[in-house]
């Protein structure tokens, strides 16, 4: 082993690989670059190390003279007992394949180019991308053909009204989309046009990114009296825009049996919110126009709902969700796991006080009433004074 501070082939060829695994050579290759000769210098004995450490100094020009693929020019040290000495004093890289042969690495420059040249002939963006890639190409060389098959496939033949489960190429499904949509994004931001891609959407959005089809949102809501026709449905967002029910009033709930328990109610429905999926409510523009109500738990998040769904429809009204409500049920609370402490500028006053204390822990930490631990007869009586 050399002593510290003395160059060996080793950290020579490290450099290298860390120039080659950021894609650096390959890149220069990729775009016609000629080689320019590679040089390093060498930290090596001084004078007086080739007589004072004469064995260790002899034993490192060794390592120097066992290294392959590497040229090395020498440089002259004197010293007064050793007397003149030649070491090594520089290292040369001389071409491209001299350093392919250094690092190990000719099979992985043959199969980049030979996958460069034939996309090359097929698809000329996408070759523009691989020679700024290289390693990313060479991390996806068993699919490669396949996803350029899927970017030409999707450029050629979708449209707006088709989901991704249409795009049709052999090896290609839903599932191997999702596995290598990251680089799938990246040679579509290339192949295609400009119009064709929302860059307001992330690639992990493929589908809204590249326009295709999106998975239809979906409402579920039960009518609060009896009658004829059905008493639950769940239909898709955009059709329930297009056809409201009847009934004046409307209650959001976050919790499921909640939903499914609540009392009835003559002339009403009571929407399955969700928690933050009350948001989808966008499109149904004819909630303004209704008595609507929102319910959620009494903690930080279910004011941050609130505040979400009032921004929608400013005349929310919130229901349960107050500092009387809360204290009278003391004995139900629990620990929120993961409080909110972000602005919410639509709440009313009351709400805002009491969604303040919950941040700064005035009432005890992480303070959570969740609307399933309300009492029934506290809903029933709420629910005939929103009415």
């Amino acid at each position: 082993m050399a002593p510290t501070g003395w160059t060996v082939p080793g950290d020579v060829l490290g450099k290298l690989r860390r120039r080659w695994d950021r894609g650096e050579f390959l890149s220069q290759l990729a775009g016609g670059t000629s080689w320019e000769p590679l040089v390093m210098g060498l930290r090596g004995p001084s004078p007086r190390d080739t007589s004072a450490r004469l064995d260790e100094a002899r034993a490192w020009v060794e390592q120097w003279h066992r290294a392959r693929h590497l040229r090395v020019e020498a440089r002259t040290v004197g010293g007064r007992v050793a007397g003149t000495n030649e070491i090594p004093g520089r290292v040369w890289i001389d071409s491209y394949e001299q350093l392919w042969s250094a690092l190990g690495v000719q099979q992985e420059v043959r199969t980049f180019m030979a996958l460069l040249a034939a996309t090359r002939l097929r698809a000329p963006a996408i070759a523009g991308w691989m020679c700024a890639k290289p390693m990313e190409v060479l991390g996806h060389q068993g699919e490669w053909t396949r996803l350029v098959d899927t970017a030409l496939w999707i450029d050629a033949h979708a449209r707006s009204d088709m989901y991704l489960r249409q795009v049709d190429v052999p090896g290609v499904d839903t599932k191997f989309i999702e596995r290598f949509r990251s680089i799938l994004a990246a040679l579509l931001d290339r192949q295609l046009p400009e119009a064709r891609v929302d860059r307001g959407r992330p690639p992990s959005d493929f589908a809204g990114r590249y326009l295709f089809r999106q998975k239809p949102s979906y409402v579920r809501y039960r009518r609060l009296a009896d009658g004829p026709g059905f008493s639950e449905l769940t239909v898709r967002v955009a059709e329930l825009a297009e056809m409201p029910p009847t009934e004046r009033t409307v209650f959001v709930v976050e919790n499921e049996i909640t939903y499914l328990a609540f009392p009835p109610i003559e002339d009403a429905v009571v929407i399955f919110g969700e928690g933050y999926a009350a948001a989808r409510l966008r499109p149904l523009t004819w909630l303004a126009q209704k008595n609507l109500v929102y319910w959620g738990d009494i903690d930080t998040h279910g004011f941050a709902i609130l505040n979400t769904v009032r921004g929608l429809f400013e005349g929310t009204r919130s229901m349960l969700m107050d500092r009387a409500t809360l204290l009278a049920h003391e004995v139900q609370w629990v620990s929120e796991p993961d409080p909110t402490s972000e602005h919410l500028e639509l709440l009313r006053p009351e709400e805002a006080r009491l969604y303040a204390d919950l941040v700064e822990g005035v009432l005890g930490r992480s303070v959570r009433l969740e609307q399933e631990r309300i009492s029934y007869a506290a809903i029933e009586q709420a629910t005939r004074t929103f009415h």
